[in-house]
């Protein structure tokens, strides 16, 4: 094993240890909390969250300036039979409440916002990670659960942060300052009452702990469900061909219990910790009542005071009992944040060089490969390429031939960049593609798959996204050059049809033709092409070769052909087998010097 290669596969493994990891939350160390990694999203709206703060304290000042406004509207008031008293504090305390009553609106639309904008940008920054990051990234992950990532995960944390946190916060204050007043109030009554401070917090530590675990492992198994039923829904056809129906039915529906068995145990949790703080809260508020009603019976302390106290106690076992309910929805957020971090944190394998080069476009041969060797990471033992060199020039057209899995597509994945060789390197106009910018080098060329990708948009969208900057003439013309104007015609909307998901609503052939149509808008230099009229009928098929041989003119043109009479017009004809070149030439002389060759030739023309 060379070291470039014993270095993938020490990537391998530590990717595959980090999944193992990952995929067990109760072994899963977190080292930072969820909102130190969410900080550098805070920061960026310091003056909201200072605005929200300032409401937040304003308001739970108030809050607690309210049992004193109660103190006094009973001893000053009721107790003394002023009415002159009475209105008097009822008019401060009605003062305080719209103050808070302005202070919560505030508190709460900036919260609120501010839980908005960051969700939306996470959802944005994962996103541009998301399709920056190499191909072979979500050939090893499931679409389904990055999407959950991207959209179910976002969203929870837009709701921690647009409520749940700030309700834990107010209530945090509204705790402490309780505390406070209930020691400035009576210290007999609240040492009472912190007796059953410890019996509180170690439960609620000791699961809220357990509830952070469970919600991580519920936002996974609901992923799971997502995976599923995109994956069936995507092969409807064939599930509804074989008779599939009830098997899917029964295998989803275990997807789905499996994950409500998960929220079960998560909600269970959830729920006895609200219980047992509930329970031991107001345990602790009745033991406070019975002392202090015994003292005011005796004249030890006044009604009022005992009211301020009980307004005091019962503001600290509401906000204990509410930080500890919100507890679970924190413990919810950090493991969304964790899952949302860990993809943020996924480093690209193919990247912009940090001083790229600029190309001389006279240079000479066109595209160059000098000895290539490439393994996919999951098969390091079994070269998809094997030492190919090969030089093509400007404008010639070269077809490659060989039996599946003879290295043909992985050749254009390696062109494009999707992956790069653990050995050789690759030259585009003698300059290696390793050291051009991305976007200069793919735009040299235009991909034409086997297998047609269209976007669920309309026809305009689909044939311009080779060239978004197109007229709608030159749209017209590349449809009509790929025998395209016709059927797209026919349809309800002509060019402002949708398409449906991968152009579900045209046949395969239509949908290759709108590809290359893309493709000639391109007008790239280099044409990539994978058997691009396989899926055509024969008619189709004549037509969309005679508009390629025009666009193929004096442009450098690989194919990759099964059927070898697409391809015997070629300049050069190179034979692949088991990633390595064993022939080239013309079809004549390949007939003669090339076994592989003339067998592949004898089983598709019946020559002898």
């Amino acid at each position: 094993m060379t070291q470039s290669q014993g270095d993938v596969a020490k990537t391998q493994q530590s990717t595959e240890s980090e999944q193992k990891t990952n995929s067990n939350p109760e072994k899963k160390k977190v080292t930072l909390s969820f909102l130190a990694a969410l900080w550098p999203y805070l920061s960026r709206y310091k003056k909201v969250m200072a605005g929200a703060a300032t409401a937040l304290i304003i308001t739970a000042m108030i809050s607690l300036l309210l049992g004193q406004g109660v103190r006094l509207v009973i001893d000053e008031g009721i107790g003394a039979e002023s009415m002159t008293s009475l209105n008097a504090m009822l008019g401060v305390v009605m003062a305080m409440v719209i103050v808070m009553a302005v202070g919560t609106f505030i508190r709460f639309y900036l919260v609120t916002w501010l839980g908005e904008r960051i969700s939306a940008d996470i959802r944005n920054d994962v996103f541009k990670h998301l399709v920056r990051l190499h191909p072979s990234f979500f050939e090893e992950n499931q679409s389904g659960e990055i999407m959950s990532r991207l959209t179910t995960d976002t969203t929870l944390l837009q709701s921690i942060i647009g409520s749940s946190l700030s309700f834990a916060l107010r209530n945090a204050l509204t705790v402490s300052g309780g505390l406070i007043m209930l020691f400035v109030t009576n210290m007999k009554l609240t040492s009472v009452v912190l007796l059953g401070v410890p019996a509180v917090l170690v439960p609620a530590l000791w699961m809220g702990r357990r509830v952070r675990n469970l919600s991580r492992e519920s936002q996974d198994t609901v992923a799971d469900v997502g995976t599923y039923a995109g994956e069936i829904i995507r092969q409807v056809k064939t599930v509804q061909s074989y008779s599939r129906e009830n098997f899917e039915i029964d295998a989803f529906g275990k997807e789905v219990d499996k994950a409500f068995n998960v929220a079960k145990k998560r909600i269970l949790t959830r729920s006895a910790l609200l219980a047992i703080v509930i329970f031991l809260s107001f345990s602790a508020i009745a033991s406070m009542v019975w002392v202090g009603g015994y003292d005011v019976m005796n004249g030890n302390m006044t009604a009022g005071e005992l009211a301020a106290f009980v307004f005091y106690a019962l503001m600290v076992a509401f906000g204990v009992a509410g930080v500890s309910e919100v507890y679970g929805e924190i413990q919810r957020a950090a493991g969304a944040t964790e899952r949302l971090m860990e993809l943020l944190s996924e480093q690209t394998l193919i990247s912009d060089p940090e001083n790229p080069f600029e190309v001389n476009t006279s240079s000479k041969p066109h595209l160059a490969l000098n000895q290539v060797t490439f393994a996919y990471p999951s098969r390091l033992d079994r070269p998809a390429l094997d030492k190919v060199t090969l030089d093509v020039q400007r404008g010639e057209t070269i077809a490659l031939v060989g039996p599946s899995g003879a290295g043909k597509s992985t050749l254009f994945e390696l062109l494009l960049r999707f992956y790069d060789p653990q050995q050789g390197n690759i030259n585009l106009l003698n300059t290696n593609i390793k050291d051009i910018r991305l976007n200069d080098l793919r735009t040299n060329m235009a991909l034409v798959p086997q297998q047609p990708v269209l976007f669920s948009r309309d026809v305009w969208y689909n044939i311009r996204y080779g060239k978004p900057d197109a007229t709608d003439e030159e749209v017209i013309a590349a449809a009509k050059a790929a025998f395209a104007y016709d059927f797209i015609m026919d349809l309800p909307d002509g060019f402002s049809s949708h398409l449906g998901e991968n152009g579900v609503r045209l046949s395969g052939g239509q949908k290759q033709r709108l590809v290359i149509a893309r493709a000639i808008l391109n007008d790239p230099e280099i044409l990539l092409l994978d058997e691009a009229t396989s899926a055509l009928d024969a008619e189709s098929e004549f037509q969309v070769q005679k508009a390629l041989d025009v666009l193929m003119e004096n442009r450098t043109t690989l194919i990759i052909a099964h059927r070898l009479a697409t391809v015997l017009g070629a300049d050069r004809t190179v034979v692949l087998d088991k990633g390595a070149v064993v022939a080239q030439g013309t079809h004549e002389s390949l007939i003669a010097s090339s076994v592989l060759y003339k067998r592949l030739a004898d089983l598709q023309f019946g020559e002898t």
